[in-house]
């Protein structure tokens, strides 16, 4: 069955009109919270749907808890420096304000930072009301509303049934390009197929984080001494631990931990596309057992841990890839090892290739240096009044396995929002605006490209 032949609407359907806006965003992770801010400080009436009942998408419900791209990596630098500004700053800085984040935190050659999930919440809601920007949650996009070309508006389902949405333009938020995807429109999934491995983050309390950090080291990145125990603990006790190579960071929070250790694959050992119910639903199970394995095994084997205990994992599984959209633009593997700089790009990028497949994810350092995403990797090749914001951008397999973190999502964001309001400021179809111009406009908003 193609679920999304059922949900294509035509603009004259029958159903309640719930609202009609200037933008509407479809998601309220990382990218959509900056999209719908920026689109509404402007003075565009916007509405972000969330399926949720908080913002935050795979920062909060999976739990990724840091935000990364910020910093340069570098082999002779010993501090952090941020590269990375406009809505990204603007949202580290208030979550500094609450206290809902740490100092920055080595990461092989390079540094991030943890934040508080609830603080992150809180911070969001308020950015999004002082802008004037509307939130509706607990509501599931089902449909999309189009004619031919033209998207009008989205379907919701919510507690009092279905109804219409209808916007000037959408932004489609949802990391999974689900609203391309339902209209039929083209996507592509990795590397012909074969996706980054989801995970399942978990928060570890009871723990005397200085007697941890002292068997562990200053890097967030297990050291040879930990993968050895791992492999010991699975060869010589029983422990069901695939990755061996896992990182762990502080948090904001007193005596806890945030655990990235995790590698889910199918029961059967396959790969597991949690676009399809089936997979989504085993990568959940197999990845709450996971983490209770891990949890085990740290309590047991490394200093600190001896009374720690799962605080919680993520709401859902850590989703690090699915649809990526077919887009005027394509951000490319060889523009990201060749740090390649561009007059349309839209966001810097410090972050190396970081690619989750196999027993060990692969780390391709970007040293002392960045590239650039262009905006046309935003812009949909089939569609009207819409664009894309987060990881479901135009990218190949390997350059996705950079530009999906944090950091960047926040600006494909503010990029976003530009455009849909200059779209409709200037009576233009989005991709008859320039990337240059989304630039110009975002270094006015402190993006800093230049």
């Amino acid at each position: 069955m193609k679920f999304r032949d059922l949900y294509v609407e035509n603009s004259c359907h029958t159903l309640p009109v719930f609202a009609t806006v200037d933008v509407l965003v479809a998601g309220g992770g990382a990218a959509g919270i900056a999209a719908a801010e920026t689109a509404a400080r402007s003075g565009n009436s916007v509405l972000l749907v969330e399926k949720y009942g908080f913002l935050g998408g795979a920062a909060v419900a999976g739990l990724s808890g840091t935000i990364c791209g910020l910093f340069l990596a570098s082999d002779v630098n010993s501090r952090p420096e941020q590269i990375v500004y406009g809505f990204t700053d603007k949202f580290y800085r208030e979550l500094a304000k609450m206290d809902g984040v740490t100092a920055p935190q080595k990461y092989g050659k390079t540094w991030t930072v943890t934040h508080d999930s609830l603080v992150w919440r809180e911070v969001a809601e308020n950015l999004l009301e002082a802008a004037g920007a509307n939130i509706l949650y607990h509501s599931n996009i089902v449909g999309v509303i189009k004619d031919d070309r033209d998207y009008k508006g989205i379907v919701i389902d919510t507690k009092s049934g279905v109804a219409a949405i209808h916007a000037k333009v959408i932004i489609d938020a949802t990391g999974d390009a689900d609203l391309i995807y339902r209209s039929g429109y083209d996507y592509v999934m990795g590397d012909n197929g074969h996706i980054q491995n989801p995970t399942m983050i978990f928060r570890l309390g009871g723990v005397d984080v200085q007697a941890f950090l002292q068997e562990w080291g200053d890097d967030t990145i297990s050291p040879a001494k930990i993968t050895k125990q791992i492999e010991a603990a699975c060869e010589n006790d029983g422990y069901d631990l695939p990755r061996k190579k896992i990182w762990i960071f502080s948090t904001p929070r007193p005596n806890e931990l945030l655990v990235n250790a995790t590698r889910i694959v199918g029961r059967d050992g396959r790969e597991l596309n949690v676009m399809l119910p089936r997979d989504h639903t085993e990568a959940e199970i197999v990845g709450r057992r996971q983490a209770r394995a891990y949890a085990s095994f740290l309590k047991k084997y490394v200093a600190g841990c001896e009374n720690s205990f799962i605080d919680d994992t993520g709401v859902e599984v850590g989703v690090r890839q699915t649809r990526s959209i077919v887009g005027v633009a394509c951000l490319t593997n060889q523009d990201v090892i060749s740090h390649r700089k561009r007059t349309d790009g839209i966001a810097k990028c410090p972050w190396p290739i970081e690619l989750h497949s196999g027993e060990k994810p692969k780390v391709e350092w970007i040293v002392d240096d960045y590239y650039e995403i262009p905006f046309g990797a935003l812009v949909p090749v089939k569609g009207e009044n819409i664009l894309i914001a987060g990881r479901s951008l135009s990218a190949e397999h390997e350059a996705m396995a950079s530009a999906r973190v944090t950091a960047q999502c926040f600006q494909y964001g503010q990029a976003a929002g530009i455009a849909a309001g200059l779209a409709i400021k200037s009576n233009r179809a989005i991709r008859a605006l320039a990337g240059e111009e989304i630039r110009f406009l975002m270094n006015k908003d402190n993006a800093r490209m230049e």
